[in-house]
């Protein structure tokens, strides 16, 4: 279990590999976020930590991904790999190491396995005759298929017939049983272990290791007939990180893993199964705690996956919440990481829609904690000159409601039970918000009862301290800006001051805009319709919709110079520009370029300009046009011109 570290020591954690075939999507990030979640969690605790996450890139699939857009397959993985690590920089990863299972050092340390297994008689040669699920990169006996078809995907198997190494898995087979009896916290939740031991109890084939050689894989030393299978050799990632064959140092320090992170779907058949056969083979621990997460699935039920052709975006929701709530992406992003560990237990399907992400927003981060936010800290400046006051006679009110919350958040993240987690959290905030109403420091303040006033705004003060840790793990960047305007930025958050009476006082506060912007969820329902209702109606048109000579007329697009840029307060992305188009006046516009272009970058460049746009109001600036540039999920390029010319020259 997680516990085991009791918050000193090393946590090694790792997430499942992602095949890199095709870009992130939200169940590649729901683990990872989770993954995250206990790494931060136990570095608060003071544990050193040892978060992997990584991508897989071997295999017949990646080969022919990579032929249908005309690539190398290194070339096709490399730009595939750039938007995982992107979206984990997006998500507030806090990864410890990325491997990628075309390094060197991976494919030394997949054949140091192979060739010792082999040697001491795991490995075998013999002949593979059967079904092979290319998307998968799975091998099924024909009993499993499902009308021809693979029983995962859903997409026809190949037959086929080739010499091939096998591992000895069945010879583990009774030796794994009674481990996963010995050690209850081995597999989890716990019916994912009855389902894996009901797959055991079945009986065990040896499996399939190796295949002919193809030149997108790790070759076998001793044999350059054969390459070694991309799911034993994904699996030894985790050795490679813990530093596996040759830092003997490192990997005494790091291995086993306390807990492994996967898919439900690959927990019998890889994780559960073939992965501690192989470390039985090699003399090695076993892993802590192996948890076999549920999927994501869409309102109609289906799994979010790339196999299955359906893809939610995680930034994509991101920028729908920024654009729908009016919140920074930072304060969107941690709370797309609150909705899926807070929707959903752990272990469990969940469903997946934007209107329960918003619902969510408004109800949890706008309601309660944004709203304990926003009316304590003008109650502190108005009452106390925006000062921490002395706790005073009667303070404390709020002590045992702090010490059950870090005690239930402790006991349920050390069981991967997030949900209970921010639960518990929520009580607290609940908690405090009814004594700010019970108490009345309004009244107080009214009736000249300083004394007792001071001790009500010390101990809610105190409360979103303690708060702003907790969270700390699930939403870092929401931890932070409440740290901060609590005055704290010169302490650094530990677990171990989440008790009460911590807060010191005559700290100054130093209170910013609201966190969560409450949303309107009818309007928010009328724009998701209309944007659901364009987006059908431009896959039915096609993806380049034509327009006629006249409409694209009526497009007023002129040149424009860039006059002044300057950040819109509160945001990361978003630059306030003047910029001439030739009239008498210059416009004023919103552009997304912040994160991107800095402003001497902008600042006397020529560019191209909707000039008819209908204004709008973006973060409280009034917007009167658009910039135009090049890039579909972000700016990679303006659209400028090859020649001078004046400002306010027509486009066409």
């Amino acid at each position: 279990m997680a516990s085991d570290t009791q918050g000193t020591g090393s946590f090694y954690i790792t997430t499942p590999i992602y095949y890199v075939n095709d870009r992130p999507h939200i169940g590649h990030s729901y683990c990872t976020i989770a993954a995250d979640t206990l790494a931060r969690y136990h570095r608060l605790r003071g544990a050193s930590v040892l978060l992997a996450t990584g991508t897989d890139e071997h295999g017949q699939k990646i080969a022919r991904a990579a032929a249908e857009r005309g690539m190398s397959p290194q070339a096709f993985t490399d730009e595939i790999v750039e938007h995982f690590k992107l979206m984990w920089e997006r998500l507030h990863i806090s990864h410890d190491r990325f491997i990628r299972t075309s390094e060197a050092g991976h494919c030394h340390a997949v054949q140091v396995v192979f060739e010792k297994l082999k040697a001491n008689g795991d490995i075998y040669l013999g002949e593979y005759e059967g079904w092979y699920c290319v998307p998968c990169e799975t091998y099924f006996p024909e009993a499993e298929l499902v009308e021809g078809k693979c029983p995962d995907c859903g997409r026809p198997a190949e037959q086929i017939t080739q010499p091939a190494y096998f591992f000895r898995t069945s010879k583990y087979t009774d030796r794994l049983l009674r481990y996963i009896e010995e050690h209850p916290h081995f597999l989890l939740p716990e019916f994912r272990c009855n389902e894996v031991l009901a797959f055991l109890e079945s009986g065990l084939r040896d499996a399939c290791v190796s295949r002919a050689r193809t030149n997108w894989d790790i070759p076998v030393l001793s044999d350059d007939t054969q390459s070694i299978y991309v799911w034993f050799d994904a699996l030894i990632n985790y050795l490679t990180v813990a530093g596996y064959p040759d830092d003997t140092a490192k990997l005494d320090t790091w291995w086993p893993p306390q807990v492994q992170l996967v898919g439900k779907d690959i927990l019998p058949r890889f994780h559960a199964t073939l992965w501690p056969a192989m470390l039985m083979a090699l003399e090695l621990p076993l892993p802590e705690t192996i948890f076999g997460h549920g999927w994501w699935v869409t309102d109609t039920g289906e799994k979010i996956s790339k196999s299955k052709g359906a893809i939610i975006d995680p930034y994509d929701e991101i920028r729908t919440l920024v654009s729908i709530s009016g919140c920074t992406t930072a304060v969107a992003v941690d709370a797309m990481r609150y909705f899926l560990l807070r929707e959903v237990t752990f272990g469990l399907d969940g469903s997946y829609s934007t209107e329960a992400l918003l619902a969510r927003f408004n109800a949890d981060l706008a309601n309660d904690l944004g709203n304990l936010l926003n009316r304590t800290l003008p109650l502190v400046e108005r009452y106390l000159e925006g000062q921490v006051p002395e706790p005073g006679p009667g303070a404390g009110g709020l002590a045992e409601q702090i010490a059950a919350a870090r005690s239930q958040t402790e006991t349920a993240l050390e069981a991967l039970d997030f949900r209970t987690a921010l639960e518990a959290i929520w009580t607290l905030i609940a908690a405090t918000n009814k004594f700010i109403d019970t108490r009345e420091p309004w009244r107080l303040h009214k009736e000249g009862k300083r004394v007792e006033l001071a001790a009500v705004l010390y101990d809610v003060l105190d409360c979103l301290r303690v708060a702003a840790i907790l969270i700390n793990p699930v939403m870092p960047m929401v931890s932070q800006e409440i740290w901060s305007q609590l005055g704290l930025e010169e302490q650094e958050p530990a677990w171990e001051d989440c008790e009460a009476g911590r807060l010191v006082a005559g700290t100054t506060i130093a209170r910013g805009e609201p966190l969560f912007p409450r949303i309107d969820l009818q309007r928010a329902q009328q724009r998701l319709l209309v944007a659901q209702q364009a987006e059908a109606g431009a896959e039915q048109e096609g993806s380049a919709q034509m327009i006629s000579f006249e409409q694209f007329q009526k497009m007023d697009l002129r040149t424009g110079r860039v006059l002044e840029v300057e950040q819109v307060p509160g945001t990361d992305r978003l630059y306030k520009m003047t910029v001439d188009i030739g009239e008498q006046q210059p416009r004023q516009m919103v552009a997304g370029l912040a994160q991107h272009f800095s402003p001497d970058e902008l600042i006397d460049r020529m560019v191209v300009v909707v000039a008819n746009l209908e204004p709008a109001t973006i973060r409280g600036v009034e917007s009167n046009g658009m910039i135009l540039a090049a890039g579909e999920e972000v700016p990679l390029a303006l659209v400028t011109l090859d020649r001078d010319c004046e400002p306010g020259q027509k486009v066409r």
